[in-house]
């Protein structure tokens, strides 16, 4: 299965839905963002697709988001994904796409909902203990 993951390293949310991601068998591309940001074009496609708005997409937390003043509800999309392009750490994260759909997977476990549910033949617990999967690979809801 082709999967790509939107992913940065130091967000323990996008950790633990690559490890999801892994824990299913598939060897996910894995694109840094912030190294590598998506194209205007790319951005948007993977916000639509994931069912978003561009204001849902952006990141507020640990970003410069106030001060560049992105609240400003008079802000265009246009507007809103030239600050994510010139910023990504504005992207949200992580942003998967799969041939099943494209999903940010905040939490982490919304990842589940576009990869095959067969391909999980055991527990998962993320890294804060909280158990996603059961001993059978089932969801946990």
């Amino acid at each position: 299965m082709n999967v790509t993951i939107y992913h940065n390293p130091a967000c323990g949310t996008s950790l633990n839905t690559l490890e999801l991601i892994q824990h299913a068998g598939i060897q996910p591309t894995v694109i840094e963002y912030l190294k590598t940001p998506p194209t205007r074009d790319q951005l948007a496609k993977m916000i639509a697709d994931a069912g978003l708005t561009v204001r849902q997409a952006i990141r507020e937390k640990g970003t410069p988001y106030a001060t560049l003043g992105l609240d400003n509800p008079n802000l265009t999309d246009d507007q809103l994904l030239d600050a994510m392009l010139k910023d990504p750490i504005l992207i949200n994260r992580p942003f998967v796409a799969t041939p099943m759909g494209t999903r940010l997977s905040r939490p982490s476990e919304m990842v589940l909902d576009i990869l095959p549910s067969d391909a999980f033949k055991g527990p998962f617990t993320k890294e804060d203990g909280e158990r996603v999967l059961d001993d059978e690979g089932k969801r946990i809801v």
